[in-house]
């Protein structure tokens, strides 16, 4: 199972989405596709800041929301992120909430998650980690 961070899905709305993207999705049924409800507020904030909101939420609740299946953040995730985000503070590593808890998410639900940002995970070695945009 793959959850698709945001910058993955704001990548397949391109008008040039990464190849090596569109085919690693091709190749996985939809039942493994998910994305997170942050992942969803990230979109309707960046939506809301643009130029054209109405446009990109439309995309979003026409194209995207249809197409993958959505993975909440719940109370396992909830556990796993304060843990998360203690022991980075500690190391001097610490990570931004949404990502945080984008990462939980995935661990919670023992998902890999798909990523650009490489080094915004980096500090979470029991994290399975893909970057699909190469």
């Amino acid at each position: 199972m793959y959850l698709f961070d945001t910058d993955i899905i704001t990548n397949i709305l391109k008008k040039r989405p990464s190849p090596f993207l569109i085919k690693q999705l091709a190749s996985i049924p939809k039942a493994q596709q998910f994305i997170s409800t942050i992942t969803v507020s990230e979109i309707v904030y960046g939506s809301m800041k643009s130029g054209r909101p109405d446009y990109h939420l439309k995309n979003l609740e026409e194209i995207l929301i249809p197409a993958v299946n959505i993975a909440s953040f719940n109370t396992s995730a909830a556990y796993i992120c304060g843990n998360l985000q203690a022991r980075l503070e500690k190391q001097g590593t610490p990570l931004a909430l949404a990502d945080l808890e984008i990462a939980a998410i995935a661990l919670a639900r023992d998902f890999t998650l798909i990523s650009g940002n490489q080094k915004h995970f980096a500090g979470i070695s029991e994290l399975r980690l893909e970057n699909w945009l190469v």
